[in-house]
């Protein structure tokens, strides 16, 4: 599902006020972190993503490859933070 910009800015929003609830490492993403992702985003919906990565596109590069395996869309990335969103098969969040 693509989101509109109307939907990631009204995501944006409700996402300014979360703390990142997965971290990834320097040792990069690994099948136990996708299942912890899978399960948080099935969860909460949204979501925010700590990448440490050594440089801008090791971080960007892990980005794509979380956003690809747990069927997610990017909403925002800041820095060392991404937003990601997918819709639950129960949802909790309106979008318009």
């Amino acid at each position: 599902m693509a989101l509109t910009q109307a939907q990631k800015r009204h995501l944006r929003k409700l996402a300014h006020a979360l703390k990142p609830v997965i971290i990834v490492g320097n040792a990069g993403v690994s099948a136990s972190l996708l299942q912890e992702l899978d399960a948080t985003l099935e969860h909460h919906e949204l979501i925010k993503v700590r990448v440490n990565g050594e440089d801008r596109a090791a971080r960007q590069a892990m980005i794509v490859e979380l956003c690809d395996k747990s069927r997610g869309e990017l909403v925002q990335t800041i820095g060392h933070v991404a937003v990601l969103y997918r819709r639950a098969e129960k949802p909790r969040l309106q979008l318009s």
